[in-house]
């Protein structure tokens, strides 16, 4: 007897996501997070028409009406990653559609678009307490990934503290080999200097792009051009997302942090920032210049009302570790995961 696809199920056509679906997106989203995302969805629908090779988007459709969809966009080199992935972003089902196969068929036609686009993994994240998106991804084949999803709130930082707060990682997560990646840990009197201005911490300029990928050069030791240049033109181009910042020594970019702001990824209601990417120049290592941006950065954040800062970190990159927790991050209730595809 043959087997029904994914594609299949239940008389649904997927399709990619157009204009005009907009409003039916949102509303479906609304029955499932209790409010309207509208400026969310617009922005991650414009991205998407206008940047087709980074971003994917699918709708489920079935008798003229959306009863699913599914978001997702290309990593270039997020948190440290050198590997290709698509993160998936949102995907929801109609409650009356849920448990019929659908949001396994929006899975399998993105996963059928991974492999067309070259990508070997899928990426999310959810909170452990999603006990429904849980078993949709057990049942899928989503792993546990080896990223630890680290956060911050705004308010509760540490990075303007005073030094001796500040050793909260434990001792085999503080003792790493000097030849490790350095993101500027703290010398003596660093948060002082802090309070007086010590560097010149400013947004993104668009003369910045090349010390960017420079200094970015020099902590990943890969040349990642093209994922900078997502970062710098997004910065450059929509604001209302990207809070980046450039961090200089006697006038010299020394370091760097790019953030955006998130109104929706993975469920989310409240917004959250993350943390895509910070760097510092090794010729400026222990300086406190990656505290300095974290604290700008920080407060930058506050008046914009984004209350929770959110980054990843591979679970063996222990200096970043370090430096997160020293600066008052701790371990996420959100998990990440991984589904190979290739």
């Amino acid at each position: 007897m043959a087997t029904r696809t994914p594609q299949q199920t239940a008389g649904i056509s997927l399709r990619r996501t157009k204009a005009e679906d907009m409003q039916a997106v949102v509303a479906l989203d609304a029955t499932i997070v209790d409010r309207p995302r509208q400026f969310y969805f617009q922005r991650r629908l414009k991205a998407a028409l206008d940047q087709t090779e980074l971003h994917v988007q699918f709708s489920a459709e079935q008798d003229g009406r959306i009863v699913g969809f599914i978001k997702a966009r290309r990593l270039k080199g997020e948190f440290g990653h050198a590997e290709p992935a698509l993160r998936l972003e949102t995907i929801a089902v109609a409650p009356g559609e849920q448990g019929q196969g659908v949001g396994r068929a929006l899975l399998s036609r993105l996963e059928d678009e991974a492999k067309r686009m070259g990508v070997a993994a899928i990426r999310t994240s959810a909170s452990w307490r999603e006990h429904t998106i849980m078993q949709f991804f057990d049942r899928a084949g989503f792993e546990f990934a080896h990223n630890l999803v680290l956060d911050c709130p705004t308010k509760l930082n540490r990075v303007t503290a005073h030094e001796r707060d500040n050793i909260l990682a434990p001792a085999h997560v503080t003792g790493f080999s000097a030849t490790e990646v350095d993101y500027s840990a703290l010398a003596a009197n660093d948060f002082d200097a802090l309070a007086q201005d010590r560097f010149g911490v400013r947004a993104l300029e668009p003369g910045d792009f090349a010390d960017i990928v420079r200094i970015d050069q020099r902590v990943s030791g890969h040349r990642r051009e093209d994922y900078i240049r997502e970062l710098f033109d997004e910065a450059m181009t929509d604001s209302a997302v990207r809070v980046s910042l450039v961090a200089c020594v006697d006038g010299i970019a020394a370091g760097f942090v790019m953030a955006r702001t998130d109104f929706g990824d993975y469920g989310r209601a409240q917004p959250v920032a993350v943390l895509d990417t910070i760097g510092v120049d090794p010729d400026y290592a222990h300086r406190g210049v990656g505290h300095a941006l974290l604290s700008q950065l920080f407060v930058n954040l506050a008046a914009l009302r984004v209350e929770r800062v959110e980054t990843m970190v591979t679970r063996e990159d222990f200096g970043l570790l370090g430096f997160f927790y020293d600066a008052g991050f701790g371990q996420s209730q959100r998990l990440s995961f991984d589904k190979r595809v290739a």
